[in-house]
């Protein structure tokens, strides 16, 4: 069984950037999708990006095309999200997460495993 594990977030003001890392564990990653989602309180978890692992297709929420890119490191078994301009609104725990198909990426429903959580905080 597969394990991830977030690192890269932290506490940086408006207009700075981070970059997530997401460690999945084992010799090779065993999915087929790698995502991102993240969740505010008191809002549910809400799909950011994700990205077929063997092509490299990527998916992204409307509102952070273009602020954030999806990448992956086959070798690493390493999945990235950089994240530039934030704004106080993207302030939320992101999460990863790993599928089997490429069916419906979006929906969070559809992962089977999860890693932790980072904490991102964005500051005016």
């Amino acid at each position: 069984q597969v394990q991830l594990a977030e690192s890269g977030g932290g506490l940086v003001q408006a207009g700075g950037s981070l970059r997530l890392s997401c460690a999945a564990s084992g010799r090779t990653f065993s999915r087929t999708v790698m995502g991102w989602f993240r969740q505010a309180p008191g809002k549910e978890r809400e799909f950011v990006a994700a990205i077929t692992w063997s092509v490299g297709r990527t998916y992204y929420l409307d509102s952070v095309k273009g602020q954030f890119t999806i990448s992956r490191d086959k070798a690493k078994n390493t999945g990235f999200l950089q994240m530039n301009n934030l704004k106080p609104e993207d302030t939320a725990v992101y999460y990863c997460a790993a599928r089997y198909s490429d069916y419906d990426v979006r929906n969070p429903d559809m992962y089977d495993t999860w890693g932790q959580g980072t904490q991102v905080t964005v500051s005016s």
